[in-house]
Formats: structure tokens, C-alpha cells, sequence
């Protein structure tokens, strides 16, 4: 065993084992790079891969839904397309502007279009052969007939606006809906996003968890996601977030998003400032509604509530007095 130790403490064996240990790590060190698996590359195919399954998916589900009854994106047919090919009404009122407020009100298609344009020909006759039916059959007003004949054409151009008092209305209570749930929504997005899903992946789980807040919402974001799985600039897929909701809120979350897309910022920094403006807007709604009560409520108290309150108090003493007498 001594005759071992002292052979390996020899200088010559010493310098021949660290030369040997010295020229391994070299041929190591040069031969590593060449061994090691580019991870990047795999990563970057096997998101590929799940983006195209993902977009076949979506675009399936599509079909799906379209085959099932959804009539929306079909040419519509009938008697409003006839009056309004007829009538030539589409160079009238087929506008940019009317098609954005439709899909505000969350009406997509040619149907909803060819409807639209019907009634605002339609109601304001409609109004008018009304009016002139209740002013000279069902009422004997003691006015000369031009005057009747006037207050059923001002009845016909009040209902030339009644459809877009309709469409307003159905734009009102989807937006304040979508204004409801969009800031919840939002963290829900952030934390999906910071758990590592992908944009795409986190607008498709958003969308099934926010439709017992929202379906509205839970419909835009749903579209979100199929545009986003086949549209190739992504950036459209943002932006038509933002035009068909038309809520400042939801505009700036799309504007971020894009630039975060574009810049290469951290998408969740983003969510988490728009989060937290969007539940400020949230609350400074709720306060200014708060703020507004006390003014409406002070004529029903006025009316309603201040006889009963004299009743009450002075009932009594004017019985007494009654019986005094």
C-alpha cells in the first residue's frame, strides 16, 4: 500500500494524472455546446404544434355552432331583403358607423343589418298611418284636419328615430355589463397569464369563468380567442375587442395588449396596471351614482313621503280637535 501511495506522489505521476484531468475538461468543455439539445427550438415547435390545434379547434367549434342553427353570418332572406333591395336602403344607411353599433349591441351579420334598415323605413309609416287612424277614426278631436294631418307626420319622424332608441338602449345594458365583470375578469386574466398560459389560453379560460358574471363578456372574449387563433396579425384580434364592446375600458386593455405585443413588454404588467384602473373606474362609477341619489330622491319624498308624514303626525290632533268642537 506504501509502495502505491508513493508511486502516485511521484512528480512525474502527478503532473501525467493533471495533465490527463486538464486535457479531459478541455475536450468536455469543447464537446458540451455540440452535445447539448437546442431546448429553444423544441419549445418554440411545440407551441406551433399547440397554436395550430388550438386554431383547428376554434375554427371546428365554429363550424360547429354555424351548423347547429346560427344564422347570423348568412345571407338573409325574405321580406325586409326584397323591401330593402328594392328600396335601394343599403347606399342610405348601410354605414360604417351602423355596423359598429350593432356589434356593440352585440348583433353580428347581414341579418341584424337587413332588420335594422326595414324598421327605420318601416316604423316611421307605420307611426304615422297610426296617428292618423286614432286622430280622425278613434277620437273626435275638435281640430281642422291639416292639424291632424301635421301631429301624424311629427308622429311619423318621432319614430323614424324610435330604432335608434332601441339600438341605444340594447348598447346600454350590454356595455354596463360588460363594465361589471371586465375588471374581475382582468385578474383572472393576469393570473392566468402569470401562471404561464399563453394569451390565447388565458382569453379561452377567462371566457368559460366569466359567463356566470357576464355572457356578454364571456362572448367577446370567446370571440377574442378565435380571432386570435386564425387572424394573422393579432394585433386586429385587439383591436376588434375594443370596437365591438366601445367601453374606454376595454379599448385601453386592448391598446395595451397590442403594445405589449408589439414592443415586447411584459404582457402581465399590463394587466395588472389596466386591472386596477379599471376597478378605480369601477368604483368612481358606483360613487358618482351614489352622489346622484340624494337629488332624485328628494321630489318622490317630497311628493310621496311628506303628506303621509303630516298625516300621521297631525291626524290625531285634529281628530281631538274634531271632537273638542
Amino acid at each position: 500500500m506504501m509502495e502505491l501511495v508513493d508511486m502516485v506522489m511521484r512528480p512525474q505521476v502527478l503532473v501525467t494524472m493533471l495533465s490527463a484531468i486538464a486535457t479531459f475538461a478541455t475536450v468536455l468543455t469543447l464537446t458540451m455546446p455540440l452535445l447539448t439539445r437546442d431546448r429553444m427550438s423544441q419549445r418554440m415547435k411545440v407551441m406551433v404544434v399547440e397554436r395550430e390545434k388550438l386554431r383547428a379547434v376554434r375554427i371546428a367549434d365554429l363550424g360547429a355552432k354555424s351548423n347547429q342553427g346560427n344564422k347570423l353570418r348568412q345571407a338573409p332572406k325574405g321580406f325586409m331583403q326584397q323591401i330593402v333591395d328594392q328600396l335601394d336602403l343599403r347606399s342610405k344607411f348601410d354605414t360604417e358607423e351602423v355596423r359598429d353599433q350593432l356589434k356593440m349591441a352585440g348583433l353580428r351579420g347581414q341579418a341584424p343589418l337587413v332588420t335594422y334598415m326595414f324598421f327605420r323605413v318601416a316604423v316611421p309609416i307605420f307611426v304615422t298611418l297610426a296617428a292618423l287612424f286614432y286622430l280622425f277614426v278613434m277620437t273626435k278631436y275638435p281640430y281642422p284636419p291639416i292639424i291632424k294631418f301635421l301631429i301624424a307626420i311629427g308622429a311619423g319622424f318621432v319614430g323614424y328615430y324610435v330604432p335608434n332608441v332601441f339600438l341605444t338602449n340594447i348598447i346600454q345594458k350590454r356595455q354596463s355589463s360588460i363594465k361589471q365583470a371586465f375588471p374581475d375578469s382582468l385578474d383572472m386574466l393576469l393570473i392566468c397569464v402569470q401562471s404561464g398560459m399563453s394569451v390565447e389560453s388565458a382569453f379561452a379560460k377567462v371566457s368559460k369563468e366569466a359567463a356566470d358574471a357576464s355572457i356578454e363578456l364571456a362572448e367577446e372574449f370567446s370571440l377574442t380567442t378565435a380571432e386570435l387563433s386564425y387572424l394573422q396579425d393579432r394585433r386586429m384580434a385587439f383591436e376588434n375587442l375594443g370596437k365591438r364592446t366601445g367601453i374606454p375600458g376595454v379599448k385601453a386593455v386592448a391598446t395595451s395588449l397590442i403594445q405589449a405585443e408589439r414592443y415586447g413588454t411584459p404582457v402581465s404588467q399590463a394587466l395588472r396596471v389596466m386591472a386596477k384602473e379599471n376597478r378605480d373606474i369601477r368604483m368612481s362609477e358606483a360613487e358618482k351614482k351614489a352622489a346622484a341619489l340624494p337629488p332624485k330622491l328628494t321630489v318622490p319624498m317630497i311628493v310621496f313621503f311628506l303628506p303621509v308624514l303630516f298625516i300621521v303626525i297631525m291626524g290625531p290632533a285634529m281628530i281631538q280637535t274634531m271632537k273638542w268642537q
